[in-house]
């Protein structure tokens, strides 16, 4: 008799899916969206107790805001992201401010830094989006020194960005064998990738608020400019993006807590700030 075969775990090719994402975020411009965002990235550093001086690595930047607010604080700040124009629009506002900051680009997954570069390590909905979420968080305690400080926001999985993404995969279904984004935004998952790493973990579950003239408004910035949606959308036809739209909409009023015909629509993210051993 022969042995039943035992079926291996699928290979996930993370090159492939990061190469997808890596042109999904070039899609459109997403500093549009994420220059809303700025006071997330105050309050993390306010959270971190970043203090002038220190030497600060910013992860999966963006256009540059948890940058920015640790440059103000007279950080030693390093801005990195793998959308080289998303950090030209970074070096574009850091110039505007005269503040003195770093900008390269890099992959969350393999950070070109020696080990115990930093004093603190940050990331504002970037680094959640790591296709290899156990070699993302490995990089970022590596490169940040013992004693020191990893502050991250990340969407919950129960808020509007999160509940967004279900309903986007629903028509284009997510890479197989990779975990959602949105387990970053839990306390769990925290643990179980950063391990052994953790001396301290602290978090606190807040909501940033999108606020939009409309919800048609906010549908056609995030169509336009988030790239994720934008490249759903053209991966449809035309009956299913009517689909798709009417569906984002509705997801939207769920969330909005205005009255007067605008959005005003809260969106739960988890504050973390670790403290590595």
């Amino acid at each position: 008799m022969q042995a039943a075969a035992i079926d291996s775990p699928p290979v996930v090719d993370f090159t492939a899916i990061k190469g997808r994402q890596q042109a999904a975020w070039s899609t459109g411009n997403y500093a549009v969206v994420g220059t809303t965002l700025q006071i997330v990235g105050e309050s993390l550093c306010e959270a971190v107790d970043l203090h002038a001086g220190q030497r600060v690595l910013d992860v999966a930047a963006g256009n540059g805001n948890a940058t920015l607010a640790a440059a103000r604080r007279g950080c030693d700040v390093v801005s990195t992201d793998y959308v080289r124009a998303l950090l030209d629009l970074g070096r574009v506002r850091a110039s505007a401010e005269d503040l003195d900051v770093r900008f390269e680009e890099a992959d969350a997954e393999n950070l070109g830094y020696p080990a115990g570069s930093f004093d603190a390590v940050l990331s504002t909905f970037g680094v959640m989006f790591t296709p290899d979420q156990d070699k993302a968080a490995s990089e970022l305690a590596r490169v940040c020194r013992r004693g020191g400080k990893i502050g991250l926001a990340n969407w919950t999985p129960g808020s509007l960005v999160g509940e967004m993404f279900k309903v986007i995969g629903r028509y284009v279904a997510p890479p197989a064998g990779v975990k959602s984004p949105a387990l970053w935004g839990t306390e769990q998952r925290l643990h179980e990738i950063f391990g052994n790493r953790i001396a301290s973990l602290v978090a606190a579950r807040k909501h940033f608020v999108f606020r939009y003239r409309t919800l048609q408004h906010w549908l056609d910035v995030f169509r336009t400019y988030y790239g994720p949606v934008n490249k759903t959308f053209s991966a449809l036809d035309a009956d299913r993006q009517e689909a798709l739209a009417r569906d984002l909409i509705g997801l939207a009023q769920r969330f909005n807590s205005a009255t007067d015909g605008t959005l005003a629509a809260p969106s739960e993210y988890l504050e973390v700030v670790i403290t590595t051993r």
